[in-house]
């Protein structure tokens, strides 16, 4: 027997008719349509269902659907701000090459976003460490890290000339 639960997903308020058991993951794919959120392993290992659940980034994989009732959900089709305009990480990922297959790109995505959100100046080993949970198999991390960075430059442009070493200091 379906559970309804109430959420708002991407800004907006739904409804959902969930399986008691079934997984947030599922629910957001096969109830709600939005196949943004990819099914990778369905154990928490891969990072591809990332989305972020009143603030922080969670694996859907991981929480039963009843559980999301009540909590703001932004997945990677609520991360675009509009249909025409991508939001500047999707914007360094294509820029910088840091998708190859795609398939992992939503949860690096979200990842990223949630951590830009949470930390608009993040290092390159807080890079590193915000994207542990995501595996790529196609790009290495290289190109995703350089992506994330580029971001964080382009949203925060004040923060590259209060941090960067006068150049009479850099040789």
């Amino acid at each position: 027997m379906r559970k309804i639960i109430e959420l708002v997903i991407n800004g907006e308020p739904r409804e959902l008719a969930v399986e008691p058991h079934g997984t947030l993951l599922d629910a957001l794919r096969n109830d709600a349509g939005l196949t943004g959120t990819k099914k990778g392993c369905d154990v928490g290992e891969c990072g591809s269902c990332t989305v972020i659940i009143d603030g922080q980034p969670m694996n859907a994989c991981l929480l039963l659907a009843p559980e999301a009732h009540g909590c703001s959900i932004t997945t990677i089709e609520g991360v675009q701000p509009s249909p025409d305009v991508v939001h500047p990480i999707q914007e360094q990922f294509m820029q910088c090459g840091a998708a190859q297959c795609g398939f992992c790109t939503p949860g690096f995505v979200v990842m990223a976003k949630a951590l830009l959100d949470a930390n608009p100046h993040p290092t390159r080993d807080e890079i590193r460490f915000a994207i542990a949970g995501n595996i790529c198999r196609c790009t290495g991390y290289t190109k995703i890290i350089e992506a994330i960075e580029k971001t964080a430059e382009a949203m925060n442009p004040d923060h590259n000339a209060c941090c960067k070493a006068p150049a009479s200091e850099e040789a």
